[in-house]
């Protein structure tokens, strides 16, 4: 109990001297805040790109491509095999029409608002029922195409992303003029970075001719999966892959993510690394500057214990305030921030919002707390062995 009470009184009286240590201080404050800061928004990155993928998958949807395909834009099924799908067990029925969208995917060049360079857009076919498979997905402005003609909605994010998407405007892919008529909504998902139009005019405006790339289904239940896979994997005259909507986007985005990862987590140790010499030089500071008050302290009676504890306190308080710091200004910086990237797995545009997590603030403490930690360890060794006899014969 004594040694507790020491561990407090000299806490509190180095904390009351850091004024007269200012700058060795913030230096140390600074330095933890930055690496906070780029490790937050880094990951924030991945974060908000993960979950702007997953949000638009379902457990209850499913993805048939052709078996070995990668992504859509290098599926392809037949008509027949689209039938083929609608008509086996699993996929939910309105009445005796199957709840599905046989669909194309191509990729068309759209400028960036930001810089005005091309872009990969992804342009998607689909049949009526899209909007039933994905019932997460609205009109907000203007109305949707009309099937057989040359009419586009597009999503959200697309249309605060780049040029000439707006409710209104005629653009121009290849040799055909498009008009945009409307713009959806779908929960801030990956979808909003499509343009969407009747799946038979972008057959024919490719020259697709009869085929498609990928079938989404509306499944009985989530168990369904199963009986739908069972039954296409027997069918001689189908080849499939079929997954769950959200393991389809996972997979999208895993590499993607991890990448960003691995540029975030080698950065923020190296940030970690300057940031623990930059609290070791605050800590040592203190420690050469209040050698003579350290030594009184020990000669009144406290002990080692209670000067090592007090300076690894005052190192980790430095840390944490850092760290507060550096998360704040990440969230009220980064979270919310509007950006594109490309998929390398489907070659196209995504956008997406920069997601500062709780969870990702935590982990920025919790590297804060143990650069405290490591740089107070030292300076504290120090401040606990210095010569009280020496040093009181300097004063």
């Amino acid at each position: 109990m004594r040694t507790l009470k020491q561990i407090i009184a000299v806490t509190l009286l180095n904390l009351r001297n850091l004024p007269q240590r200012f700058a060795s201080s913030a230096v140390a404050v600074v330095g933890v805040g930055a690496v906070v800061l780029v490790f937050a928004a880094v990951l924030s990155m991945a974060a908000g790109l993960e979950r702007t993928m997953l949000s638009a998958g379902s457990d209850d949807t499913a993805v048939i491509m052709r078996s070995g395909a990668t992504s859509e834009l290098n599926s392809g099924l037949s008509n027949e095999q689209t039938l083929i799908i609608g008509n086996a067990p699993g996929v939910l029925k309105d009445g005796d029409n199957a709840i599905m969208s046989a669909e194309l995917y191509v990729i068309t060049d759209v400028k960036k608002i930001s810089n005005q360079t091309d872009a990969n857009v992804p342009f998607r076919g689909v049949q009526a029922g899209a909007f039933e498979v994905r019932d997460n997905i609205r009109i907000s402005d203007g109305r949707m195409f009309e099937p057989g003609k040359n009419e586009i909605v597009v999503g959200r994010a697309a249309q605060q992303e780049f040029m000439g998407l707006d409710v209104g405007d005629t653009i121009r892919f290849g040799q055909t003029e498009w008009a945009i008529v409307g713009t959806f909504d779908a929960g801030g998902s990956v979808s909003e970075s499509e343009l969407w139009t009747d799946v038979r005019v972008l057959q024919g405006a490719y020259r697709r001719g009869n085929s498609f790339q990928s079938v989404r289904v509306k499944l009985e239940s989530p168990e369904s999966i199963e009986t739908l896979r069972q039954a296409l994997d027997e069918d001689p005259r189908i080849d499939p892959d079929v997954m769950s909507e959200r393991e389809y986007y996972s997979s999208q985005s895993q590499g993607l993510v991890q990448f960003i990862k691995l540029i975030g987590y080698p950065l923020t140790i190296l940030m970690a690394i300057g940031a623990v010499f930059g609290a070791l030089n605050s800590m040592y500071s203190s420690v050469s500057v209040r050698g003579k008050e350290i030594a009184t302290l020990r000669a009144l009676g406290f002990g080692p214990t209670a000067v090592l504890f007090s300076t690894v306190i005052e190192s980790v308080l430095l840390a944490l305030v850092g760290g507060l710091l550096g998360g704040l200004l990440a969230y009220l910086v980064f979270n919310g921030f509007t950006a594109s990237t490309l998929n390398g797995q489907s070659f196209s545009q995504v956008v997406f919002d920069f997601a500062v997590t709780p969870e990702l603030l935590v982990q920025g403490m919790k590297a804060a707390l143990i650069i405290g930690v490591v740089g107070g360890f030292f300076p504290a060794i120090r401040a606990a062995r210095i010569p009280v006899a020496q040093a009181l014969r300097e004063l």
